[in-house]
């Protein structure tokens, strides 16, 4: 698919909406890219809408992706963000996964490494449904199989109804 120049726009002005440089700040921006990047592929790929989270309700549904799927796709946006400059801070990295030869619990994320501290973080879209807002922890956590949306991750993956909640929040700094 091709994003337009009104497209790019919508998301860049989107992204605007959390300014920020603190880290705290930059991760709700890649969240909020990531996001906005999931509703333009749903615009023209809309069987997109039947991806729910975690794949147990959508057997056999047109459209449902797996981890591997949201890996990619996810690495895929953070590289057209970064492209168009919507990345600063960040260096995109290839996707990791943890317990490769565990049927039951292999799992892939796309990943994110902050040029500044060099600590990379998983961007896990495969936990809620498309367009949604994905999960961020720092990679080493993901890897421990750290819950996002347990503390003390629970507050850097909330899901405010606006993006002005979403940058506003007086918050804690995260744990690495």
């Amino acid at each position: 698919m091709t994003f337009t120049r009104n497209d790019l726009a919508l998301l860049k002005s989107q992204m605007r909406l959390c300014p920020g440089k603190r880290i705290e700040e930059r991760l709700q921006r890649v969240r909020i890219g990531v996001w906005q990047m999931e509703l333009l592929a749903q615009k023209y790929l809309p069987s997109l809408a039947n991806d729910l989270a975690i794949n147990d309700f959508e057997v056999g549904v047109d459209g449902r992706t797996d981890c591997v799927d949201n890996a990619s796709n996810t690495t895929t946006y953070l590289h057209i963000l970064q492209d168009i400059q919507e990345l600063a801070g960040w260096q995109v990295s290839s996707p990791k996964v943890r317990n490769l030869f565990d049927v039951a619990s292999v799992h892939w994320t796309a990943v994110i490494i902050d040029t500044e501290s060099k600590t990379p973080w998983s961007v896990d879209s495969w936990y809620r449904p498309n367009g949604h807002l994905p999960i961020v922890m720092p990679l080493a956590s993901w890897i421990d199989e750290k819950k996002g949306w347990e503390p003390p991750f629970n507050r850097m993956n909330s899901t405010p109804h606006s993006i002005s909640k979403l940058c506003r929040r007086k918050s804690p700094a995260y744990r690495r």
